[in-house]
This record gives structure tokens, C-alpha cells and sequence, in this order.
């Protein structure tokens, strides 16, 4: 699969819905990159990385989460330069890594989710690594005449969402801030959707 181009600045590589492998974005600044979420595995980063120099740029210098979930995550292990997640990214991972110290536990995933078999099919273990850097509420990346501002934001998806802003390209990232409600216990509002 190839990069798709939103603007000279923006391309991604686009979900793939037989494994559910989310959207991944890359921002080319001047001087440096940024990766929008690590994706599923190992493997769904590694064919980023070969569509990313198939159009002739360089591996990102940053990768950037949007939230823990595992088709956001499991790959931060094989991708290159510095990830960047929220601090409670990065709890969810401290918990999936001790769940993870169960061998059993990549078998209880493949059994609750037909997409995580295909993606992990024949492999045994998971290597689930926290971020390099984490916030708390917002920071801003200078990657050379584009900057990336990256904040926490409320959701129904997950506690730690993050999005991301290219102002110079008026880009607003959601992951999956507006996806499916997996917080129950939180009651949704048009305020809360406002904010």
C-alpha cells in the first residue's frame, strides 16, 4: 500500500479494514518528521516505513499516540526516533506489559479479537514498550516551517486521547476520539463534545 497525499506537507497510509489496522499519518517539516500513532504490530510498521520511502522521504524523527489502544501501540516497539504519548498512555501500557508477562496472555487477545489473530497470526509473544516522552496536557513540535501541537483531550473512546494540530495546514488529528464509546461510566453531553 502507498502514502495518500492530503497536502504537500500531510500524507497517510490509509486504515485497512480486514485487520483493522488504523490510518497512519507522517508530517514532513523542513528539518524533521512526525509519525501519527505506531501501529498494530511490528509488521504494520513496516510497511509505513516502505511506503514512506517508496515516496522519498526520510523515517520519522517523532511518532506521536493518540491513544493506548493496542492497534495504535504494538508496533512502538520497531519504529525509529522518539515516540511521544500522553502520561496516561503510558499507564495503560505499564498494565498491558504486566498482563503481557502471562504467555497466555497474546492467546486471550487472539481469542476476544478475530482482527488481532489475523494481525499476530503465528506469533507468541507481544513486546510492549512505553513511550520515550510523555506529557501532560500539550506540547508543540517545530519540524521546520510545520509545527505539530500535541494535546490531551477529552473522549468517549479513551481516557488518554490525544490529538494532534497542524496549524500551518489547518489538519486536526482524532485517532479515534470520536469512535465507539468505551467509557461506560462517563455520560456524554454536546458540552462534553464541545470541549
Amino acid at each position: 500500500m502507498e502514502l495518500k497525499k492530503l497536502t504537500d506537507r500531510i500524507y497517510y497510509l490509509p486504515h485497512e479494514p480486514e485487520a483493522d489496522r488504523p490510518m497512519l499519518a507522517y508530517v514532513k517539516g523542513d528539518r524533521l518528521s512526525l509519525a501519527i500513532d505506531a501501529g498494530y504490530s511490528s509488521l504494520h510498521v513496516k510497511d509505513f516505513y516502505e511506503a514512506i520511502e517508496a515516496a522519498d522521504f526520510r523515517k520519522p524523527d517523532f511518532t506521536a499516540i493518540t491513544h493506548w489502544h493496542y492497534d495504535h501501540t504494538f508496533g512502538m516497539h520497531a519504529i525509529k526516533g522518539v515516540s511521544i504519548a500522553h502520561k496516561k498512555t503510558n499507564e495503560f501500557l505499564r498494565s498491558q506489559q504486566e498482563k503481557a508477562e502471562d504467555p497466555s496472555y497474546i492467546e486471550i487477545l487472539k481469542n476476544e479479537d478475530e482482527h488481532f489473530r489475523k494481525e499476530y497470526c503465528g506469533q507468541k509473544e507481544l513486546n510492549i514498550v512505553l513511550s520515550d516522552f510523555e506529557f501532560s496536557d500539550e506540547i508543540t513540535l517545530n519540524l521546520g516551517n510545520v509545527t505539530a501541537r500535541i494535546f490531551h483531550t477529552v473522549s468517549p473512546h479513551s481516557e488518554d486521547t490525544t490529538c494532534i494540530y497542524i496549524p500551518e495546514e489547518k489538519l486536526l488529528f482524532l485517532g479515534d476520539s470520536t469512535s465507539e464509546d468505551f467509557l461506560t461510566e462517563v455520560i456524554w453531553t454536546k458540552k462534553s463534545w464541545l470541549r
